[in-house]
């Protein structure tokens, strides 16, 4: 392997303790050994080029298709790092862990292999498909808390009740060192990256990753990515510690962490060139690009690399080989269904309009005559007259259109203007 026969000669970071000092930082040395420790368990996950995106983007794009792992996410990496080098006796205790779904999974998958016995917390919202997922693997699931730190805490109590062993999701050195190997990974499959787009929610994989990626080529580039719901990270780092935010909700769930890792926090600081958030809307719309235009199922928390590429959140990028990691494809079926939705409105092939007409005889025909003429698709139709802004003697009509995009809602609301149809267009998905 081309990595580790360069390995010798780099300077690796030293441990050091974290805040609490119950903690050391990992080394990429530790990267190395779980690259090593995990050979013939975890596959290589390629690294896929895609011309479409390039053209789109101004630059090489490669895709790190970590939603092809067994589980469906990168946290098979730090959760088997961290399985492996338990010893016997915290093997025969057992492991419990909180989790937002696919930590819970990749914990349960090789515990199970391993024959450790795991207990999985996660929030009452979980979404459907990782909480079956995650008992399919074996674990014991116990639904707790509207969110990660809520689970988090009742997992704790539970670990200390029953002398088990915790595996953070992202706070702990074993764990950062499996996500590193996704690193030395990537530098092996291409080593003329220029930026990596790196997800984020509680830092650990963007903590493995940037580290490994430095200390190998220190002019390239890390960017973080979170969703401006809860952007935990950017708070730890401008308030110089990690705060824990308030709830909030986002289709990016597998990043929906409140409070940033102490540990990962010093290693962001010191390897991360620079974190910026995307919103829920855009993040569905790249949900749906890569449905489309690359056949990749991505959840959200996958997505926002992707989303902030596409909205070009990060400047500097023309001409660069950018590689940005789709952390995960863990999503479920009907939100699914919702995403894309949202996401055509968003991109403007989806769109709803409420006109308002004369209540008599014909005005239906005539909106759908200019409506035809402007080659729209028709999805559904429903009257108001009671409940909307029309006055008595007239009706108010919502269609809900297939269209080619925002140029062409604007031309069909001018039609309507000009036709003497007041028509205006509604924003809120269907």
């Amino acid at each position: 392997m081309v990595f580790f026969d360069v390995c010798p000669v780099m300077t690796y970071p030293n441990n050091e303790q974290n805040q609490t000092g119950r903690a050391t930082l990992p080394t990429v040395q530790d990267m190395v050994e779980a690259r090593r420790r995990m050979t013939g368990i975890i596959d290589m996950t390629p690294l896929a080029g895609s011309e479409y995106i390039s053209s789109a983007w101004g630059c090489r794009v490669l895709f790190k298709l970590e939603n092809l792992h067994s589980t469906g996410s990168f946290k098979e990496r730090g959760a088997l790092n961290k399985l492996l080098t338990l010893t016997d006796s915290e093997r025969l205790r057992g492991v419990i862990t909180a989790s937002a779904g696919n930590h819970g999974q990749a914990v349960a998958f090789h515990a199970r292999r391993l024959d450790i016995k795991t207990t999985v917390v996660m929030p009452v919202n979980t979404p459907l498909i990782k909480a079956e997922n995650t008992k399919m693997a074996g674990a014991s699931v116990m639904l707790h808390g509207a969110n990660y730190d809520e689970s988090a805490a009742r997992a704790r109590e539970i670990c200390r009740d029953e002398n088990l062993v915790y595996i953070h999701p992202f706070d702990d050195s074993q764990v950062i060192a499996g996500q590193g190997t996704l690193g030395l990974e990537m530098l092996e499959q291409n080593p003329g990256i220029d930026l990596v787009v790196v997800p984020v929610g509680g830092g650990g994989l963007i903590a493995g990753v940037a580290m490994t990626l430095k200390a190998a080529k220190s002019k390239i580039r890390v960017v973080g990515v979170q969703s401006d719901r809860l952007p935990s990270m950017i708070t730890a780092i401008r308030d110089g510690a990690p705060i824990t935010l308030e709830p909030a909700r986002t289709i990016a769930d597998g990043i929906a962490v409140r409070r940033a890792g102490g540990l990962t926090l010093q290693i962001v600081q010191r390897y991360v060139d620079e974190i910026v958030t995307v919103s829920d809307d855009e993040i569905a719309n790249a949900i749906l690009l890569m449905l489309e235009r690359e056949k990749a199922v991505v959840e959200g928390a996958g997505a926002v690399g992707v989303a902030a590429m596409h909205n070009r959140r990060i400047p500097g990028v023309e001409g660069k080989t950018v590689a940005v990691i789709l952390s995960g494809g863990n999503i479920d079926v009907n939100m699914l269904s919702r995403v894309i939705d949202k996401g055509l409105v968003k991109d403007g092939r989806l769109a709803k309009l409420r006109v308002v007409v004369p209540d008599h005889p014909g005005q239906l025909s005539h909106i759908l005559g200019i409506i035809a003429k402007s080659r729209a698709n028709i999805l559904e139709i429903s009257h108001q007259r009671a409940f909307s802004e029309a006055r008595v003697g007239e009706t108010s009509i919502d269609l809900v259109l297939e269209t080619r995009g925002n140029n062409h809602i604007n031309d069909m609301c001018e039609r309507l203007m000009d036709a003497g149809v007041r028509a205006t267009r509604q924003m809120e998905n269907r």
